[in-house]
């Protein structure tokens, strides 16, 4: 279940938004034709949160901006490309109430829960993880609390056919918050290679920090109404 866009129309720009496509897009084309092995030095490995001279040589300073730097990393084509549309789809709203550099300090914020909740509920795990799906689930857990009206208008292949329908935001938020909690209790001693922790962790961070983020609603402003005056007198 993909969604292609939403029904709320953003006052402002984002900024922040796109140029957190932008970065991410050229990152992963860095690492596709560049450099593919470089990537795993910026990724997050949970491990070394408690044993980082084991795992990585920059010690426990660099297993915390790792946290952040992963967010930048993608492992495959259809991994970045789904998820900048989800971010595409719910960020922009997201940055619109937030401003710009809160939205961005939200971003980072949620990408760093993802992690840790990633890493307490793996057992912190030696598998590298990369993504913005813990930053970018933040932002839908945001969404959810801001944008409770909106549409969003979904795509659903059956087999081979293409189905495409509005949902309402808290349906499609909730199921797909729901479907990964359910995925990552299933994940738990396989060894998944989707974060689903990351995706519950930024969620609820997201849902939890919103509203020390997000701007109040401004009320239209007041239109002055001259006072009819009525001729009382009486001739």
């Amino acid at each position: 279940m993909l969604p292609l866009r939403d029904n709320i129309r953003s006052k402002t720009f984002p900024v922040v938004n796109t140029a957190i496509i932008v970065v991410c897009s050229l990152v992963f084309l860095w690492q596709w034709l560049v450099a593919p092995d470089q990537g795993l030095v910026w990724a997050f490995v949970p491990r070394a949160l408690i044993s980082p001279g084991l795992i990585i040589a920059g010690g426990l300073p660099h297993a915390i901006i790792t946290m952040v730097t992963s967010a930048f990393l993608h492992g495959s084509l259809p991994h970045v490309g789904i998820n900048m549309l989800f971010l595409w789809v719910f960020g922009d709203n997201v940055e619109d109430r937030m401003g710009h550099w809160r939205y961005l300090l939200f971003y980072t914020g949620c990408a760093v829960a993802g992690s840790m909740a990633h890493a307490l509920l793996t057992g912190f795990s030696d598998m590298p993880l990369m993504g913005a799906s813990g930053a970018i689930a933040g932002i839908m857990g945001a969404y959810f609390v801001l944008f409770r009206l909106a549409q969003i208008r979904t795509l659903v292949i059956i087999i081979v056919f293409p189905i495409v329908f509005d949902l309402p935001a808290p349906i499609f938020l909730v199921y797909w918050f729901f479907l990964q909690l359910f995925a990552g209790v299933g994940s738990i001693g396989l060894g998944s290679g989707t974060a689903f922790w990351a995706h519950v962790g930024g969620f609820a961070a997201g849902y939890l920090l919103v509203k020390r983020f997000a701007q109040p609603l401004r009320p239209p402003p007041n239109r002055l109404i001259r006072p009819r005056v009525v001729d009382l007198r009486v001739d």
